[in-house]
């Protein structure tokens, strides 16, 4: 698989021994295992699964192209007794999830080679299989969003909004929410981030709900802005300009782009309005097996979109005190531009 043709690139290109990968998303990435504790050690010509008895049977069932090691101790003490008979001497290492403590007893041992998010570098490129999982979870999200409209009515708080979208999920697939839900009503959308609360929604706010279902593994990210009963003229117009910006994004931005690039396209529109301070955080990230993962689409992103990236794309804009939108889509990248994964109506819809 392209996957492991890369990391063998990575091997020769660092002059490696093995590749040690702990963490659980890349540790996943790599070897298909779902457990919650092992490692992945690969080589030039071969691969290793080490986990413990409770996973003997699962991790040889999941990793099929691995080798798997039952390790007879502690994790870490197994991995060095294990290098050591194999004789692997150089050992690249990812320099973002080894906490001081183990980095120390490898240290002892062997030649370290950090590799700071080079697995997730080759993350960021899916494959077809990947692709199916990520547009199931994007199906989900999408017929979730068209049942929690009928749901929402005046009167309801925003937890039991979140409460009522993420069972529904479950029904429909999904093994979870993929992140924190977010239910952002009336004042509460200044807040970009606002999580549910115990706030009553009332006639009159906006809503934004920012969600994704977690489908085999792999995330869905989307967000719709909506109205209840009516919504100001200011909130409306601030709904049509993050519209603009996000319909130009999904018709401008291609491979090729940096992400500052990308990001540029939905903030002039923004700024021309007179809200570019009030868009605050970037224009998107990437999503697979992490709902946030590389490339970044944001200002300081030097970072190329490629075709096989997956990326969300969703400006915002947040007035304190008053309110807030922000649009947002899962889109593959393409060698002709952008492929919508998420298909919900963004007609501000009036509940």
């Amino acid at each position: 698989m392209i996957k492991y043709e890369k990391v063998h690139d990575l091997i020769k290109r660092e002059k490696l021994d093995a590749l040690l990968v702990m963490s659980p998303y890349n540790r996943r990435y790599l070897s298909n295992f779902t457990g919650s504790s092992g490692a992945v050690i690969i080589t030039e010509n071969e691969k290793y699964l080490i986990s413990d008895f409770r996973y003997n049977a699962q991790a040889q069932n999941e990793a099929e192209d691995f080798e798997f090691v039952l390790q007879q101790k502690g994790l870490i003490d197994f991995i060095i007794k294990f290098l050591k008979e194999k004789n692997l001497k150089t050992v690249g290492f990812e320099g973002a999830h080894v906490n001081f403590n183990t980095y120390k007893a490898f240290a002892e041992n062997f030649e370290l080679i950090p590799l700071t998010n080079e697995v997730e570098k080759i993350r960021m490129f899916k494959t077809t299989d990947e692709l199916e999982l990520i547009k199931k979870a994007c199906e989900i999200a999408d017929e979730s969003y068209e049942y929690i409209l009928k749901y929402v009515q005046p009167g309801i708080s925003e937890m039991q909004v979140k409460n009522e979208l993420e069972g529904y999920m479950t029904k429909l697939g999904a093994s979870g929410a993929s992140f924190d839900t977010i239910v952002a009503s009336g004042y509460r959308g200044a807040l970009p981030h606002g999580v549910a609360s115990d706030k009553i929604i009332e006639v009159g706010d906006m809503v934004t709900l920012d969600f994704g279902a977690y489908y085999k593994g792999y995330a869905s990210d989307i967000t719709r802005s909506f109205g209840v009963g009516e919504v100001s003229d200011e909130m409306e117009k601030i709904y049509d300009i993050v519209l603009e910006s996000q319909l130009k994004s999904l018709d401008d931005i291609k491979n090729g782009m940096t992400g500052s690039e990308a990001d540029k396209v939905a903030r002039d529109i923004i700024t021309s309005y007179g809200y570019g301070d009030n868009f605050g955080h970037s224009l998107g990230h990437g999503f697979g097996l992490e709902v946030h993962e590389g490339p970044a689409l944001a200002k300081s992103s030097e970072t190329i979109l490629e075709e096989n990236m997956c990326v969300t794309i969703e400006p915002g804009i947040y007035v304190d005190d008053v309110g807030g939108v922000r649009i947002e889509d899962d889109c593959l990248v393409t060698g002709k531009g952008l492929e919508k994964l998420t298909h919900s109506s963004k007609d501000l819809f009036i509940i």
